[in-house]
């Protein structure tokens, strides 16, 4: 079946229109992400935490530990601070828990401790104006497991910042500048959804969309240009 160039023209320009937005969409949200402060995009600068005190001595509620998670195939473990008390963290089949290694008490991380993480770790230390609990984590920290305590400010950049309700952690600084830099990103990969691949079916048509663009272009410029020029020089 023979395909008339008056038709794929046609078609090469529909294609080629919708093509060309989404070229356009790719240059101006590229372009946006280069010009924006990515020490903005992160949070802003991070204030110098103290050192963690040594544990020398400290870890009394070992045993207490021991007791609540022998039952357990324990797969990892890791010793920190959650405001300037010494806590480990341990992680196994069926949880992750915090526990203050002076007592082996379990810590259950709060709504106030939350608070303090953020106000911690905010530039200026301004004092937080709400918290939510986040059973379900939404875009802002779309690759970090639920619970999630979201700590918003009323500062100039309306920033919230997000702690795991499990370990204390902070996890992300959002703002308005990294909301932006968000939106940008979503149209540069064109995952309208999660924003987090490359490798979806939208983008991988738009990359067929380009490739027979580029074919079709080329055997249309043969065929209604080169064609007649060179059977003009043969005439000639």
């Amino acid at each position: 079946m023979k395909i008339k160039s008056i038709w794929l023209r046609r078609i090469h320009k529909w294609i080629g229109l919708a093509v060309g937005l989404q070229f356009a969409l790719w240059a101006i949200s590229g372009a946006a992400m280069a010009l924006l402060d990515m020490e903005a995009v992160a949070g802003g600068p991070r204030r110098a935490s103290a050192e963690a005190a040594p544990l020398t001595g400290q870890v009394t509620g070992w045993s207490r530990i021991v007791e609540q998670v022998r039952s357990e195939k324990i797969e990892g473990m890791r010793l920190t601070t959650l405001l300037d008390r010494p806590v480990v963290e341990v992680r196994t089949r069926q949880a992750t828990r915090v526990f203050d290694v002076r007592t082996g008490k379990r810590i259950f991380v709060t709504a106030a401790d939350a608070r303090a993480v953020a106000r911690e770790a905010h530039p200026s230390g301004a004092w937080p104006v709400a918290a939510k609990l986040l059973r379900e984590a939404p875009l802002p920290v779309r690759e970090h497991e639920p619970p999630i305590w979201q700590i918003d400010f009323a500062d100039d950049e309306a920033s919230s910042y997000y702690v795991s309700a499990v370990t204390g952690i902070l996890l992300e600084r959002r703002n308005d500048t990294w909301r932006w830099w968000d939106f940008f990103w979503m149209l540069h990969n064109m995952d309208y959804a999660d924003r987090t691949s490359f490798n979806h079916p939208l983008i991988i048509t738009a990359g067929i969309a380009v490739a027979w663009l580029a074919v079709t272009g080329f055997w249309l410029l043969f065929r209604t240009m080169w064609r007649h020029d060179f059977a003009a020089l043969r005439r000639r």
